[in-house]
């Protein structure tokens, strides 16, 4: 099927199918042989097949869980992260056995104990520009479970770059948000989200919430879409972006197409070259550790000091845990209307782990007289080397 097809998400089958099955994988994927259209050579294609997830976290749970009971033969699974007391509650191929062990390693080994015959690689790194290529050139298929706009656009372009299918899906709160997009058969990444926001503008989950469940219904459909790029069975959902609202339990669908313009996959873009995000290139900003922080409150209360310590957060981030004697100013009022303080006193910013933070700082910064600073981590670096005491989140 080609991109002038009229219907780009029968995309024909991806990966030529294995051996014949053996008496025991009759057994264990009848269930599979049962499927009219799917069968004995739909398996042996699941079985032969390679499949990359980026992130072992809320979508990439349900993924390896799905695509290794399914009997995809070979798996790679790439986050750097370890697994926290927080993660439990979505990230449901973890369990607290497996606190402060890498992700990948954990869920490696979960996969191995449910399907012995799933050969899984973890990778303990982040993903960048000068590994991408040559991770993706061992997989047929690249499945997208991050929470950053920065690893999005990379891996769309290397995955334009290598001709290769890119499942893509985005959760935040109750909503999700899922497509596959395939430079050269349909739209990428880029041809529907031409820039990323600016950093700190969309909170992540771990800013903003997420309800567990969304994770597994959102990483569930992504499952099933590497499967019907791998069979050929179906209509994947290349060309449309389906968006779940789980309060009210409804799936919207919109039609996507690809933008001549684009500057991956359209008619004057670089093709093999990977085009990083403007999120890469953000200006530094003047920042301050919590030590010193921590110092600098000391000598406030004790009348040796004036600055002014401003929480950037949404509420429901301040009920979880909180900086002493910092004011409540949300970004989007910081960027509306500034702080309110005097040009000549000093400012200390924070968020969560610096980021929201730092483009306040950004924005406030020019023509100020008194120092305008980021406090390095947020307010997670504080609670782990200051107040251990408070909750993590």
């Amino acid at each position: 099927m080609n991109s002038d097809s009229m219907n780009p998400g029968q995309t024909g089958p991806l990966v030529a199918p294995g051996p014949p099955l053996t008496s025991q994988q009759r057994e264990r994927y009848s269930r599979h042989l049962l499927l009219e259209g799917f069968g004995e050579m739909g398996q042996r294609r699941l079985i032969a097949a390679r499949v990359l997830v980026v992130g072992a976290g809320g979508l990439g749970s349900p993924v390896l869980s799905y695509l290794g009971a399914a009997g995809v033969g070979t798996l790679g699974v790439i986050d750097d992260d370890v697994v926290e007391a927080s993660n439990l509650q979505r990230q449901v191929i973890h369990d607290e056995t497996r606190l402060g062990e890498f992700k990948v390693d954990s869920a490696a080994a979960r996969v191995r104990q449910a399907n012995s015959e799933v050969s899984v690689t973890a990778y303990v790194e982040r993903l960048t520009a000068a590994n991408v290529n040559a991770i993706l050139a061992d997989y047929d298929v690249v499945v997208d479970g991050t929470d950053n706009f920065a690893t999005r656009y990379l891996l769309n372009d290397a995955c334009a770059a290598a001709g290769k299918p890119y499942v893509w899906a985005s959760i935040l709160r109750f909503d999700g948000q899922l497509s596959v997009f395939w430079a050269g058969r349909g739209p990428c990444y880029r041809c529907v989200f031409p820039q990323p926001p600016e950093p700190g503008l969309v909170p992540s989950c771990a800013e903003g919430g997420v309800l567990g469940v969304v994770c597994g219904l959102l990483g569930s459909a992504q499952a099933a879409e590497a499967i019907k790029l791998i069979t050929g069975v179906g209509t994947t959902m290349l060309g449309r972006l389906s968006i779940l609202n789980a309060l009210t339990g409804s799936w919207a669908e919109l039609p996507l197409a690809a933008d001549p313009g684009c500057p991956t996959c359209g008619d004057g873009g670089g093709g093999a070259a990977l085009t990083p995000a403007p999120a890469e290139t953000e200006e530094p900003v003047a920042e301050l550790d919590v030590e010193n922080l921590a110092a600098w409150l000391a000598d406030r209360a004790a009348g040796r000091r004036e600055f002014v310590l401003i929480d950037v957060r949404t509420a429901a981030e301040r009920s979880i845990n909180a900086i002493p004697g910092a004011q409540w100013v949300p970004l989007e009022q910081v960027l509306a209307d500034g702080i309110g303080v005097d040009e000549d006193v000093d400012v200390v910013l924070h968020c969560k782990s610096g980021a929201r933070s730092a483009t306040a700082a950004r924005a406030l910064a020019p023509g100020r007289g008194g120092a305008t600073l980021s406090l390095a981590g947020g307010v997670a670096a504080w609670v782990e080397r200051i107040d251990p005491s408070q909750a993590r989140y």
